[in-house]
């Protein structure tokens, strides 16, 4: 299946956007000189995809490592996601945690760029104005789906939706996250009204943003507003739209674009890429140069383990454990478990009994060359996690039918995992742990918590009870979100204040 190439164009167009803001942004000549041409801005919009490449592994670095899903204290050494997993004050120069806030805004300045350019240039180059809309709807998007991350992990935001000065970016503060989700509800919007669905697209394009995907977005969005504020300026606002969040849930539903599934398995399969579950993915492609594979099958596999089967280091490093609060889950029937969580090895004479996480890897596709070359896509936005949401908008005060929305949606998932037991009257406590097993290794976890209200709560008890070895730091409400990366707090002494905790 020909696929999207736009991970490529992150290699070297535009190469000059910086990620931090006193660096010279790529609005300048550079810019003017290069859209020209219809092919230029295509190659524009593939270079804002491009930054989209590390998404993966930030969500499983920091929301699964976060979580109560890993119990990820190192053996021994110092690794990065140690700090992550172990609550950690002292985590503001942490390359996992930089990286969130810095590719993110790289994002963002090159969606700025091309808006810029196709509203100066566009109409003059490229004809069509579905096709400029689309463009602008694709951009959008994106923009909106950075931001979106921003916010999750460190609440207040410096807003830039423009191209801006060295200067100007110098003196931009951090607003208020109801000011954030302005801009991003807006650039959804904008994309919904100009975005084609899936089908609207050529084969080759199939993988681009589409309007579900922006519907789907905005529905998450709606709820995460409306998870509670719990004492901190993130994400949650009580505001209480479970119903706006609906609405867009139901649309995505009645456009039949996309299905269950009947085969788990078959959702990751590296042969089913962009199967009907698929409502969002990014792409990725094996065997080019430069490299433009993915890099998240590895992230929580141990050397070891693929050593132990006779492939050389693909940079796991150590094993990052499951926690065995998550596996006491697990019915033993459960198809999930056994396809997602590798339950222990022996490499060498030695036995390494802790379970991992190894959802994304298929042995007969181990790239042979570089362990960031895997020939597979990760899925965002899935049709599972969309029926699930909508369940709990209905659980949080949305209309709906508790026996066929809720119970049933709840059912179908369990009975797809060879479970035979059936529930009902499911509960916002059932339906959190049934995502908790649905989606394990998909970085949801951390973000569910914060939603449901019952982070602190949970994550207390659970370091209570599984940090055996007490190399965990209590846990704070402060700790919902993560500081501001110390580079970003250097750059100008003052203009940002760091989250409190830090």
């Amino acid at each position: 299946m020909k696929k999207l190439f736009y991970i490529l164009l992150g290699v070297s167009l535009l190469s000059s956007c910086d990620m931090e803001l006193d660096q010279q942004p790529i609005s300048a000549a550079t810019s003017e000189t290069f859209f020209q041409t219809a092919h230029d801005f295509n190659q524009g919009l593939n270079a804002v995809y491009a930054v989209t490449r590390g998404y993966p592994d930030r969500l499983l670095n920091l929301s699964e490592t976060r979580s109560d899903n890993l119990y990820a204290v190192s053996d021994g050494g110092v690794r990065d996601w140690e700090g992550i997993n172990s609550f950690h004050r002292t985590i503001a120069s942490n390359p996992y945690v930089v990286d969130a806030w810095q590719s993110n805004y790289t994002g963002i300045f090159r969606a700025n760029n091309y808006l810029e350019q196709l509203q100066n240039k566009g109409e003059a180059v490229i004809t069509d104005q579905a096709v400029r809309n689309r463009m602008e709807g694709e951009v959008r998007f994106l923009r909106a789906f950075f931001y979106f991350d921003l916010l999750r992990y460190f609440g207040k935001l410096p807003i830039i939706d423009k191209v801006v000065s060295n200067n100007e970016a110098m003196e931009i503060p951090r607003s208020a996250p109801a000011d954030v989700y302005s801009l991003i509800i807006s650039d959804l919007e904008r994309a919904i009204e100009t975005l084609p669905a899936p089908s609207g697209y050529a084969t080759a394009d199939k993988g681009r943003a589409n309007k579900f995907s922006a519907k789907m977005l905005l529905g998450l969005v709606y709820m995460t507003r409306s998870g509670p504020a719990l004492d901190v300026e993130g994400a949650g606002l009580g505001s209480n739209e479970w119903s706006k969040a609906l609405a867009q849930f139901n649309d995505i539903i009645q456009s039949n674009e996309f299905a269950f599934l009947n085969s788990y398995s078959s959702i990751f399969n590296y042969d089913n890429e962009r199967n009907k579950e698929v409502i969002f993915n990014i792409e990725y492609s094996s065997g080019s140069t430069p490299i433009v594979g993915s890099t998240f099958p590895w992230v929580l596999v141990p050397d070891t383990w693929f050593q132990s089967l006779g492939f050389g280091t693909q940079g796991g490093l150590m094993i990052r454990p499951v926690a065995e609060d998550l596996l006491a889950k697990y019915v033993d029937e459960d198809v999930r478990k056994s396809f997602s969580i590798q339950n222990g090895y022996t490499y060498g004479n030695v036995v390494e009994p802790r379970s991992f996480i190894k959802k994304f890897v298929d042995i007969t596709k181990v790239p042979k060359t570089s362990r960031t070359d895997w020939p597979i896509n990760f899925i965002v936005y899935r049709y599972t996690d969309l029926l699930l949401l909508k369940a709990e908008c209905i659980l949080n005060g949305a209309a709906g039918n508790q026996a066929t929305e809720v119970d049933a949606v709840v059912n179908q998932v369990r009975a797809r995992a060879g479970l035979t037991t059936t529930l009902s009257g499911v509960t916002k406590a059932q339906l959190l742990e049934e995502r908790r097993r649905e989606l394990v290794g998909e970085g949801t976890r951390w973000f569910d918590l914060i939603r449901s209200g019952q982070v602190e709560t949970i994550m207390k008890a659970w370091i209570a009870k599984e940090d055996v070895q007490n190399q965990m730091e209590d846990f704070k409400k402060e700790y919902i979100l993560y500081p501001v990366p110390q580079s970003e707090l250097d750059t100008k002494p003052g203009l940002y204040q760091q989250n409190p905790g830090y």
